[in-house]
């Protein structure tokens, strides 16, 4: 495992820190459109995701959509979506980021109750796909090329 690091710089990826919180979730920094905040690292979500206290916050353009969401605890949840934004996890970015934008309630509810911290959203396997991820969970690093 001590050469994992040294054989994904060499493939130019970019390695990100992340810290695993007391509900066992991992949390990643990731700025969208120049402003940061704090995310679930969650190789089970199908998209990237914020929650719709978060729109102003991240400068997005919201549009209507007819698609629902659905996810750990909750069905049936309405969705708005941004496209073209701006990702950035540490060094690697992404420009043309589309976004679900939906109600994360339940989820920061659960955190709090555990005594954990709200997030702001949730950097999903669409993410991961694209940056061809590769997470060193025994180090806290994820890695994107």
């Amino acid at each position: 495992m001590n050469y994992l690091p040294y054989i994904l710089k060499k493939e130019n990826y970019k390695k990100i820190k992340f810290k695993v919180s007391k509900t066992q979730h991992l949390l990643i920094k990731a700025s969208i459109n120049g402003v940061k905040g704090n995310f679930i690292l969650d190789t089970g979500a199908s998209s990237s995701c914020v929650g719709f206290e978060s729109i102003e916050l991240f400068q997005l353009d919201a549009k209507k959509s007819k698609t629902q969401a659905s996810g750990a605890g909750a069905n049936g949840m309405l969705t708005q979506t941004a496209v073209g934004n701006k990702l950035q996890l540490g060094n690697w970015k992404h420009k043309g980021f589309d976004l679900v934008i939906f109600d994360l309630s339940h989820v920061n509810e659960a955190l709090i109750q555990h005594k954990a911290k709200p997030v702001h959203g949730i950097i999903g396997a669409d993410i991961l796909l694209k940056g061809k991820g590769i997470i060193d969970y025994y180090n806290h690093c994820l890695y994107l090329q």
